[in-house]
């Protein structure tokens, strides 16, 4: 059974319209409508069977689900340059905001040093939905015991008019602002961040309930 045919088999169709409104910049008829649980026990399934290897190279896949598949599929692979080469190869084809936000491969957690490169890399690229991923990973990886504060720089001066692009710079700086405020909100204080980017950053840390009740006060006053 094709993973397609997998995925048919959990197809929900009023699922699918709320998918499809949800993810307004695909074709609706690229969107089958599975739920997150059933596409990850059929990521599982195909990656402990014989047709692994080669769903993962049948690139581009025609449905939505299927790169949400395919990257859960990514994220289970424990050797480190065996999941980023995969990731690198799977990048150009992520098309959406949910294909680019679910999936954390495990292996990034332990490899910080060999993994900090290709993050900045995929943070300078021209894709939308590489550089969302690259700063999703930054946010991620870099903002507890390996923080540097250069790595604020890095998402501040990524610059681009695509709404998932500015979006996904806010809600950095807004995670960011919860767990190392002091060397944050310089960002805000200074007006660092483009000003849509700085209205919703604000709007994220205040609406956090990761962000302390004094800060998010003094915060409201840059909006």
């Amino acid at each position: 059974m094709t993973v397609y045919e997998k995925l048919l088999e959990s197809k929900d169709d009023e699922y699918r319209q709320f998918q499809a409104k949800l993810v307004p910049n695909i074709e609706a008829d690229t969107i089958i409508g599975v739920r997150t649980p059933d596409m990850r026990r059929i990521a599982k399934e195909v990656f402990n069977s014989e047709d692994k290897d080669a769903f993962l190279t049948e690139l581009p896949h025609k449905y939505y689900e299927e790169n949400l598949v395919h990257f859960f599929m990514i994220s289970m692979i424990k050797d480190f340059d065996e999941c980023v080469a995969n990731v690198e190869t799977f990048l150009p084809y992520v098309d959406c905001w949910p294909v680019s936000d679910q999936a954390t491969p495990k292996s990034f957690k332990k490899n910080h040093q060999k993994l900090l490169p290709y993050i900045e890399k995929w943070i300078a690229s021209e894709h939308v939905y590489s550089s969302r991923f690259g700063m999703r990973m930054l946010m991620n990886e870099f903002l507890d015991d390996d923080f540097k504060e250069e790595y604020l720089e890095i998402v501040a001066s990524k610059k681009g008019d695509d709404y998932y692009l500015k979006m996904m710079v806010a809600w950095f700086f807004a995670t960011a602002l919860a767990k190392k405020y002091d060397e944050t909100v310089k960002y805000i204080e200074e007006r660092r961040l483009d000003d849509w980017v700085h209205k919703k950053a604000i709007q994220k840390a205040v609406e956090s309930f990761r962000v302390t009740e004094e800060h998010k006060e003094y915060l409201k006053k840059f909006r």
